[in-house]
């Protein structure tokens, strides 16, 4: 009998896991990574939903809605993860996104935030991140960055959200002067990356003077590797806000499972870890506060941002001057 009941307990178990719902969710790569996020989201919420989270990694930001735009209604995603606000304008106009069931929530952001599509679980500025002790008087503009011989290494706008975002950095501070400012910083651009992650490593190697990235990345080497030596240049233009959000898909046959995991990216669980993981100021503040040495990082003076309807409008100007200035 107990034999009998070890075979049947081994023919079950693989069932019972099987009999698990699944939600699928799509995001940028460094969000599964070993370090990021993924791994401590996947197990909190597992414990929980009685489910099988599948974060799948899919290129960097912007990549996430060109994948999407492929599959179409075909996709095997539920929810979307790492979209930002210059691209939830041409995300809803594809039409493979839904409204939440969340109602009303009260977010920690430097926007009001009433989006009744995109849930937004993290945010930051975009800076130029440099070593103290390779540049130790760091520009303090646009312009001074282009007057000097500094090196940067960028991502790339049509696949990457920073590099969407330096974009409408650029176009925002400069309306009318974009396509001259990129002209003059053609030089100071050593290569464009296709994500974030490849350009950050180029510069902690070495390879270049500054990187683009947010004000909160000095904050994982002063508290990760005990190292002060790292800072965002602040700059007099002001800085480019964004804010990630996620949304589900209206295809997914998961739509119950989808909103939980969706109120549980907003909830502490979730919002504890993104300081020292995603290295961004989470959506909503945990009760605990902000880990000690996001108090040394720079506040811009100035935010810049484009509504999401404006920035999805302008997008296709200032990828044409970027495009026209690098390839001169």
């Amino acid at each position: 009998m107990k034999r009998s009941l070890i075979a049947l307990a081994l023919v079950a178990t693989p069932v019972a896991a099987q009999d698990r719902p699944v939600l699928t969710v799509y995001t940028y790569d460094s969000f599964t990574a070993e370090w990021g996020p993924g791994p401590q989201v996947e197990t909190a919420f597992e414990a929980i939903c009685e489910c099988d989270l599948r974060l799948i990694a899919a290129g960097d930001g912007a990549e996430l809605l060109s994948r999407l735009r492929l599959e179409g209604e075909q996709t095997e995603a539920d929810i979307v993860l790492g979209l930002d606000t210059n691209l939830t304008a041409a995300a809803a106009e594809t039409g493979l996104f839904t409204n939440h069931a969340l109602g009303e929530r009260d977010y920690d952001l430097p926007v009001i935030w009433d989006d009744p599509m995109f849930v937004p679980y993290d945010w930051g500025y975009f800076a130029f991140v440099y070593d103290k002790t390779r540049l130790p008087e760091p520009p303090a503009s646009f312009e001074a960055l282009a007057a000097s011989d500094i090196s940067i290494v960028i991502q790339d706008p049509r696949a990457s959200t920073p590099g969407l975002g330096l974009l409408l950095w650029v176009k925002a501070a400069y309306p009318d002067r974009a396509g001259e400012i990129w002209e003059a910083l053609a030089d100071n651009i050593l290569t464009v990356t296709p994500g974030w992650t490849e350009a950050y490593a180029l510069f902690i190697e070495g390879e270049a003077d500054m990187v683009l990235s947010y004000t909160t990345s000095p904050a994982y080497h002063l508290i990760a590797e005990g190292d002060d030596s790292k800072a965002a240049a602040s700059f007099t233009e002001g800085h480019y806000l964004q804010v990630e959000v996620a949304a589900r898909l209206a295809s997914t046959d998961e739509p119950d499972l989808a909103d939980r995991f969706l109120a549980f990216m907003v909830s502490e669980e979730f919002q504890k870890v993104i300081p020292e993981t995603n290295w961004m100021y989470p959506a909503v503040t945990p009760p605990g506060g902000l880990p000690a040495g996001f108090d040394t990082l720079i506040t811009p003076e100035r935010a810049l941002i484009y509504p999401a309807g404006e920035a999805a409008l302008i997008r296709g100007e200032a990828l044409a001057e970027w495009q026209t200035a690098l390839s001169r």
